[in-house]
C-alpha cells in the first residue's frame, strides 16, 4: 500500500488552487481545499456543476467537527463512531468556509473518512478537501476508475495512481441531516 508518492503530488497540486482525482472511501472525487475559494469554483467548473448544488467535505478525524460547525450535538463523536458505512452528515451553521462552499441555508455535508489514502492526505494537507464524485454533473457516478470520462480526467491538476486498477465496484455515501439536538434524518441510504 505505497501511496506515498501520489500524497506528495495531491499536496503540490492542492496548495497551488488545484483540483485532484482520487480514491475515497466511497467512489472516486475530485477534490480541492476546501478553504480556497478560487479551487472550488474550480472544482464546479471541471465538474460542469450547477453553484446551488452543494459538495462535499471530508475530514479525517471526528474531532475535527467541532472546528467547522457551530452548534453540533454533544455527542456527535460517538455517532459519527457508530455508523456501519461511508456515512456523510448535513450539519447546520457552517463555520469557517468560504460561502461557494456553504449551502445558502448555511449547512455543510462533512463525512469523516476511514479510507488510509484519504485520511493521510487531510493529515498530511492540514486542511478539509473537497470530495465531489468523478463525473460530470448530470452524468452517472462511475463505480470504479475506468468508468471515469477521460475529457474528465484530462481537466484535473493531478490524477492519483493508486488504487486504479481496483475494479471493486463502490457506491456514493449514505447521507443523514442531523440537527443541533442530535435528531437524524436518513436522506440516502
Amino acid at each position: 500500500m505505497d501511496f506515498e508518492q501520489d500524497i506528495k503530488n495531491c499536496i503540490k497540486a492542492l496548495e497551488a488552487g488545484g483540483v485532484v482525482l482520487y480514491p475515497t472511501d466511497t467512489v472516486w472525487g475530485l477534490g480541492c481545499d476546501a478553504l480556497n475559494e478560487q479551487a472550488i469554483d474550480k472544482i464546479f467548473t471541471v465538474k460542469k456543476r450547477p453553484r446551488d448544488k452543494s459538495l462535499i467535505i471530508l475530514l479525517a478525524d471526528a474531532r475535527d467537527i467541532l472546528q467547522y460547525i457551530a452548534a453540533p450535538p454533544p455527542d456527535i463523536i460517538d455517532m459519527i463512531g457508530r455508523f456501519a458505512k461511508p456515512t456523510t452528515v448535513i450539519y447546520n451553521g457552517a463555520l469557517g468556509f468560504p460561502d461557494n462552499l456553504v449551502h445558502e441555508d448555511g449547512s455543510i455535508a462533512i463525512r469523516v473518512t476511514t479510507d488510509p489514502f484519504c485520511k493521510a492526505l487531510i493529515k498530511r494537507f492540514q486542511k478539509p478537501i473537497v470530495s465531489t464524485s468523478a463525473n460530470f454533473s448530470g452524468e452517472p457516478t462511475p463505480a470504479t476508475f475506468d468508468m471515469i470520462n477521460k475529457e474528465l480526467i484530462a481537466s484535473v491538476d493531478y490524477t492519483v495512481q493508486y488504487r486504479q486498477d481496483d475494479r471493486v465496484p463502490r457506491q456514493s455515501s449514505q447521507l443523514v441531516r442531523i440537527d443541533d439536538e442530535g435528531n437524524m434524518e436518513v436522506l440516502r441510504p
